[in-house]
């Protein structure tokens, strides 16, 4: 298998991390090119425009989506299980996925793409035509942001991990969209917010972020 990065951007994080907190070893490409774009290859191999992307072994097949890859690992791999152990366990981190995909990489996506210079005429992924940047939308992106933080800080409360004692792909998901709001959106997480910065500190630590 191969699987296709830009380092840095969120989305693919979510499953470099996932391959590394399963242990597995798997070719890793970087598609990124000059202008912070994808490189003119990778663009022809996928009509979709977007990575995260892994290439299966039979050299044809392209998965696409960052919880499609991860649910398809987690299914060839089961341990240790990222994405819950039993039915209630896994509705309930596919319940905070979510909100960690739709109000945190959401919001820092909203942010990102509307108010960096780099990305001017590309205010939406996958798209090849020219589609302008909303500069109203980047207030709401920042507000969003924060909103994230702090549901995010109610959930944690004293629990170690997002969804109780168990690392899972819901952390991997608010960890990476948290990482891309400080480091370049240059949104920090509120001193209100202590719980959900002791979560972030401890889940730095962990060996498939450094």
């Amino acid at each position: 298998m191969k699987f296709y990065d830009w380092g840095g951007a969120p989305n693919p994080r979510r499953v470099a991390m996932f391959i590394k907190e399963k242990g597995l070893d798997i070719e890793t490409i970087d598609v990124g090119a000059k202008g912070a774009r994808l490189s003119d290859d990778y663009l022809v191999a996928d009509a979709h425009r977007l990575v995260p992307a892994l290439e299966l072994d039979d050299g044809s097949t392209l998965l696409g989506e960052a919880m499609a890859i991860c649910r398809y690992l987690e299914a060839l791999y089961p341990e240790p299980p990222l994405m819950g152990t039993d039915l209630l366990d896994r509705a309930r981190v596919d319940m905070w996925e979510r909100r960690a995909d739709m109000e945190g990489i959401g919001a820092v996506g909203e942010l990102f793409r509307n108010s960096h210079p780099a990305f001017e005429g590309r205010g939406l992924p996958g798209r090849a035509e020219r589609i302008e940047q909303i500069p109203e939308l980047i207030e709401r992106g920042r507000a969003r942001v924060g909103w994230f933080f702090e549901k995010f800080d109610a959930q944690i409360g004293d629990h170690e991990f997002v969804t109780g004692s168990r690392f899972t792909i819901a952390d991997i998901t608010a960890f990476c969209a948290t990482g891309f709001a400080i480091k370049v959106c240059k949104v920090q997480i509120p001193e209100s917010c202590g719980n959900f910065q002791r979560w972030f500190d401890a889940v730095s630590t962990r060996p498939s972020v450094l």
